[in-house]
């Protein structure tokens, strides 16, 4: 399947996702995941899970050495309503980092955390808390964890990405 046609059926999901909330009042299941993937791989570059590989990630960063990435994603419909929670982590699996793709009401990414998997062991152990060790944390102590990658406004985070540039 080409690229185009990829572009055009995530741009149909993301409308199709954002009228059955409109309509139905609650999202879509699953509908963000996949497009926070998609988007994740296009902006910056990233390549799917190799098929065959263990499921423990969903892509990897070919100018990072080949760095195994979990993606998440939150659709925030509310930013003013606190609590939103990150996806379980597969902390059991092997990977090297995780991206939160944060989604505005219409399904368009509109920033990407990245946090690094020691860094998430060490504030799962450092807090005590059982469902840190499994790898349940909210949205906002992601990005106390992890640091900003992309934002629509500023685009990629340039010393992150400074050595791709070329």
């Amino acid at each position: 399947m080409s690229i185009y046609a990829q572009e055009k059926l995530i741009a149909q999901a993301r409308q199709l996702a954002a009228e059955y909330r409109r309509t139905m009042g609650k999202p879509l299941p699953g509908i963000s995941t996949e497009i926070a993937e998609f988007d994740a791989m296009r902006l910056l570059g990233l390549v799917p899970r190799p098929p065959g590989e263990e499921a423990g990630y969903d892509a990897v960063d070919p100018a990072r050495a080949g760095k195994r990435i979990q993606i998440k994603a939150r659709t925030i419909f509310d930013e003013e309503r606190g609590g939103q929670r990150v996806g379980q982590l597969k902390m059991g699996q092997e990977w090297d980092s995780v991206l939160l793709v944060l989604m505005d009401e219409s399904y368009e990414p509109y920033e990407i955390y990245e946090a690094e998997r020691a860094d998430l062991e060490e504030y799962a152990e450092q807090s005590g808390s059982r469902k840190a060790r499994k790898g349940a944390l909210s949205v906002a102590r992601f990005k106390i964890i992890g640091r900003l990658l992309w934002d629509r406004v500023g685009g990629r985070d340039a010393e992150v990405w400074a050595d791709q540039a070329g």
